[in-house]
């Protein structure tokens, strides 16, 4: 893959376009957003804006493709603020297949993005609950996916590979004591959540990624959710749990050795006070919601680290080394966390 990541050549673009009906073509743009392996343009047209998704590898079989398809289209005919899928000229299909790769086509929404206001973080509770409602009675003809960040064996393996490590030297001996810190503290969590009942939780569809960078806001709120590549179907409360994580989240430095430890706990708090106001959680999920942001934030950054050593473009042992570091604070604060949580 290219260093700024996968890209559309001419003649992709020319045969991927020719398979829709969008009118005479003025221009493209390339967006560099999202999954770097999942190239995207954007399309103008005589008949007004559209973006064009080639899906990675990992999720562009027709099995993945389908479902979250259904889910995307179920959601949009209920008015839930998606972007709409086009479907193709010939067959009325929303997927598009060429050459071993899975395409889409969706309307282009105008939209900012988070700013880290608390209307944002607010109205992203919100929507996670009203996509949870809308998806309660959601049936289909696919075996839904049900694997989750909690209690992942993918997760540990990441881990051990990470801390694997053969090359002696300092700053390999630092990421291997960093990677089995996490594995310890995802052990530990992991139980935890186990011990409140996560198998008893009543599952359904969730989005399986809810954070800002999958939203795109108005001055009203959430104008547009993005990417279901990770629907599954889960409890409710794993999402809950990674939006509050990632509403609440504190980095914003270049160099993730510099983010601060804590956690924005007004705004965990605004997240989940939102979501509660349509769906009640009861007490143990609300129990295991720190833990299960632990879990999260590991099973976020090992996978690409053990692959490529990065985490996006930042270095690998710094970005574990954060996320070490932050891991280490929810735990150190479990009762200000819990505050937060069930206020």
């Amino acid at each position: 893959m290219p260093r700024g990541g996968a890209h559309f050549s001419s003649a992709e673009l020319a045969e991927a376009l020719s398979h829709y009906e969008i009118g005479t073509i003025s221009g493209t743009k390339s967006l560099s957003a999202g999954d770097r392996g999942a190239p995207k343009k954007i399309i103008t047209t005589d008949r007004g804006r559209f973006l064009l998704k080639r899906r990675s590898k990992r999720n562009d079989d027709s099995y993945h493709v389908a479902f979250s398809h259904s889910i995307h289209t179920y959601l949009d005919q209920k008015d839930f603020p998606v972007a709409s899928l086009i479907p193709t000229d010939k067959h009325g299909h929303t997927a598009l297949y060429l050459d071993g790769h899975a395409y889409e086509l969706f309307e282009f929404i105008d939209g900012s993005r988070f700013d880290g206001s608390a209307g944002c973080v607010s109205d992203s509770g919100r929507q996670l609950a009203l996509f949870h409602l809308n998806l309660l009675d959601f049936e289909c003809d696919w075996q839904p996916l049900r694997r989750t960040y909690h209690d992942s064996s993918a997760v540990r393996g990441h881990l051990k590979t990470i801390g694997s490590a053969k090359n002696a030297a300092g700053s390999n001996r630092k990421i291997r004591a960093t990677a089995q810190k996490l594995l310890t503290d995802y052990n530990h969590s992991s139980v935890h959540v186990n011990e409140l009942g996560f198998d008893s939780w009543p599952e359904q569809i969730v989005h399986g990624d809810w954070h800002p960078g999958n939203m795109l806001f108005c001055p009203q709120g959430v104008a547009a959710v993005l990417d279901f590549d990770s629907v599954k179907v889960a409890p409710c409360v794993t999402d809950a749990a990674n939006g509050a994580l990632h509403y609440s989240i504190v980095g914003g430095r270049p160099n993730p050795a510099q983010w601060p430890a804590y956690l924005d706990l007004s705004k965990l708090a605004n997240f989940l006070a939102s979501y509660a106001k349509l769906i009640t959680l009861h007490e143990d999920m609300l129990s295991a919601i720190g833990d299960l942001m632990i879990e999260i934030m590991i099973a976020e950054a090992v996978m690409p680290i053990a692959v490529t050593g990065f985490f996006g473009h930042l270095p690998g042992p710094d970005f574990l080394e954060m996320i070490r570091r932050k891991c280490e604070w929810i735990d150190d604060n479990r009762d200000p966390v819990r505050q937060a949580v069930f206020q």
